[in-house]
């Protein structure tokens, strides 16, 4: 069923493509904020990934890969995504107000040592390339196994796991500067 939907789609069947669209669109979603960490680049990202299937869907040659491939072309519009957010960013910051300024009980201040932690662990996770980021999601937070993970990036599973050796001590480096 699944193999005969994408010879569809590869024959250009845009329904086919918009069954599969409504299959995967949560996926890909979910791939792409984990990596830009953002609901607006993540949609952009995704919107891109689906149009870049459909125009580059003669180049799927084994329609039994369709997830890989799909995986490879998610994994480059995050990045292209990330390219075009490092010539606009933005940062807000906000400037305490001194009308309100008070002590914080215990509980409140556990709750803003906890978010700094998170926004340290956020601005160390930014400072990691596309390819450290998409690793890590893949495994970490997907849960996909090393061998599901080649077959996405297209690479032998020792360098899947040289990769994701890299990208934690990467990140493990970019904390311990957040930390100082």
């Amino acid at each position: 069923m699944e193999r005969a939907l994408v010879e569809r789609v590869r024959s250009g069947d845009r329904a086919a493509f918009d069954a599969l669209v409504r299959k995967r669109i949560a996926t890909v979603y979910r791939t792409s904020l984990a990596i830009l960490g953002e609901p607006a680049d993540a949609a952009d990202a995704t919107q891109e990934a689906f149009v870049a299937a459909w125009r580059g869907r003669s180049g799927l040659r084994d329609p039994d890969l369709f997830d890989a491939w799909l995986g490879r072309i998610t994994l480059n519009a995050c990045r292209m995504q990330l390219r075009s957010r490092r010539r606009r960013v933005e940062r807000e910051i906000r400037l305490p107000d001194p009308s309100t300024e008070r002590e914080p009980a215990s509980a409140e201040r556990a709750i803003d040592e906890q978010t700094a932690e998170s926004d340290a662990f956020d601005r160390a996770f930014e400072r990691l390339d596309a390819d450290d980021r998409a690793i890590l999601v893949l495994h970490h937070l997907q849960a996909r196994p090393v061998a599901d993970i080649a077959a996405t990036l297209g690479c032998p599973e020792g360098t899947v796991k040289a990769r994701l050796h890299r990208a934690r001590a990467a990140l493990q480096s970019a904390l311990a500067r957040e930390s100082l």
